[in-house]
């Protein structure tokens, strides 16, 4: 089988030789972007020698000015491939795409619509905690402008889901926040994220690529998730991080291939040796069998992380 072949065959929960497996890095800011960025990833890929090539995405909303009250977010013009933001991303995709292993199966990075949402207020200098709750409040005070400017970025990024399908990429990364119990009320969250996203997802899966929906940060509520799984093919969220292990999203995300096992920021893959690394996806794979299972981590990786612990969980799936 080729890398994209085993994906696939992980996705669609058919026989496979081995478990699959994927894992990225957020580069340094000067490896972030450009020829420079192209070439990291091309190196990171060919470093770690997992199955996934995932494209990272840098170039976020901007800011079009100072954002201190809901109706600051009129501010937010109507995006899309127009913006610069939106044409480096296509040109840096096009590029990884034209160097990366044919056999390769590649996932670009979506933002979700919580992160994009944000992204123009941590940009004019609004720190991430502050930006969190800023953006509840505004909602509850006064959300039509900032509903408003939601639609406007969700319909740019299913712009983006169609910039990723015609360079050619087999899925697409959803990166989803908004489910942490301290921010959003459940009601909150179906009224004013579940569209967004549901618009987004529905977006990729009418596109030619596979959806990979991760849930980000820490005390999560899960099962927020439940309602868009039709839109859905492969679940990651933080097993350490939430905490909520594979065993119970399994149970929770029924029928649906499961991303993960084990810790980006601590662990094995932090403070163990080669050998920690092998016995541990071992462990993982005897666990969770090989069907419907991709080996990964709970988020993105460590800029200083040392790829030869990732090397040698890669190739333990492999033994």
């Amino acid at each position: 089988m080729t890398k994209r072949e085993r994906v696939i065959a992980a996705i669609t929960q058919k026989p496979l030789d081995y478990v699959p497996s994927g894992f990225s890095l957020h580069f340094p800011r000067e490896q972030a972007f450009g020829d420079a960025g192209v070439a990291a990833h091309l190196q990171f890929f060919k470093d770690t020698g997992s199955d996934i090539s995932k494209i990272m995405n840098e170039n976020l909303v901007p800011a079009f000015g100072m954002i201190t009250k809901a109706e600051d977010y009129t501010q937010i013009p109507t995006l899309g491939l127009k913006d610069k933001f939106m044409q480096d991303q296509q040109q840096f995709t096009q590029k990884i795409m034209e160097g990366v292993d044919s056999d390769s199966f590649v996932l670009g990075t979506l933002h979700g619509i919580l992160a994009s949402t944000i992204h123009p207020l941590e940009q004019a200098g609004m720190s991430y905690e502050n930006t969190r709750t800023f953006l509840v409040s505004a909602l509850r005070e006064n959300p039509q402008p900032v509903l408003s400017a939601m639609h406007r970025i969700a319909d740019c990024m299913c712009e983006l889901v169609d910039v990723y399908a015609n360079a050619g990429v087999h899925g697409v990364y959803y990166a989803a926040l908004g489910a942490e119990k301290q921010y959003f009320t459940p009601e909150e969250f179906a009224n004013w994220i579940e569209p967004f996203d549901r618009q987004i997802l529905t977006a990729i899966k009418a596109s030619s690529a596979y959806s990979f929906l991760h849930m980000c940060k820490e005390n999560l509520d899960l099962a927020r998730y439940v309602p868009v799984l039709d839109l859905v093919d492969v679940v990651n969220w933080g097993v350490y991080e939430v905490p909520f292990s594979l065993k119970s999203g399994k149970e929770l995300f029924k029928g649906k291939t499961i991303m993960g096992g084990l810790p980006n920021r601590s662990g094995v893959l932090v403070d163990g040796s080669e050998t920690d690394v092998r016995d541990e996806v071992r462990k993982l794979i005897g666990k969770m069998g090989t069907k419907g299972y991709i080996l990964g981590a709970d988020c993105t990786l460590a800029t200083d992380q040392d790829l030869s612990l990732v090397r040698a969980a890669v190739s333990a799936c492999r033994e």
